[in-house]
């Protein structure tokens, strides 16, 4: 079925501009960005097909160019775009953690971490290095892999946290398998870090875990 066939209120682009972005699946945000189909599909179908062959949108904007190029109807140009509209957001979200009191806009910082965490295959342990008005400094990945008790060391963190000058921190990580909720690893290890930083006078206002597309607060839950 071509685009025109579709009643026009039930097309992407006239969708997003009468109930705006939030009402788009994943398929017609995807389909505007493709713009035009292949043989045989339309945009929106091509997304769909993508979507199905990818196992789901996370896969899609992780992959690697030789796998997304494999698909049919993409290829290098598309992933080129889609990179950059992927590092465009990133870089929107992190400038207005730049310029604002992160705590000031805690959906800033969520929307932020999602971005940057929840399409990771391994787990990544980041760290948000603030000043004393809780603007941010800078953030830095500090452990990659299984991150449990053995793997996250206290020392290392303190160590960034003074070379950064920093007052505070946020502390974030990744579960690959897309259950949110906090293991009791995790929680071992934040009870270290906040007894570790707190020797040098360095408060950790929260911890989040990323799973999918939900992000879970240690601050929220009590657990700090």
């Amino acid at each position: 079925m071509r685009l025109s066939d579709i009643p026009q209120s039930e097309r992407p682009r006239e969708k997003l501009l009468a109930s705006g972005v939030h009402s788009l699946s994943d398929a017609e945000l995807l389909a505007i960005f493709f713009r035009t189909g292949v043989p045989g599909a339309n945009a929106v179908e091509l997304a769909q097909q993508v979507l199905s062959h990818s196992q789901g949108l996370s896969a899609l904007l992780n992959a690697e160019h030789d796998d997304f190029c494999r698909w049919r109807g993409m290829g290098t140009a598309k992933y080129v775009q889609l990179q950059a509209a992927i590092e465009l957001a990133r870089r929107h979200l992190l400038s207005t953690l730049e310029r604002d009191t992160l705590f000031d806009s805690p959906q800033a910082v969520r929307d932020f971490l999602l971005l940057e965490l929840k399409t990771q295959q391994r787990e990544q342990f980041l760290v948000l290095f603030l000043d004393a008005q809780h603007r941010l400094i800078t953030r830095e990945v500090l452990f990659q892999g299984t991150i449990d008790a053995a793997s996250v060391y206290p020392r290392e963190v303190v160590k960034a946290a003074l070379k950064h000058n920093a007052a505070a921190v946020i502390l974030a990580h990744n579960h690959p398998s897309g259950v949110a909720e906090p293991s009791q690893a995790d929680k071992l290890i934040t009870h270290k870090l906040v007894q570790g930083l707190a020797l040098v006078d360095i408060r950790v206002l929260d911890h989040l875990v990323v799973g999918g597309s939900q992000c879970v607060s240690f601050a929220e839950q009590g657990l700090l």
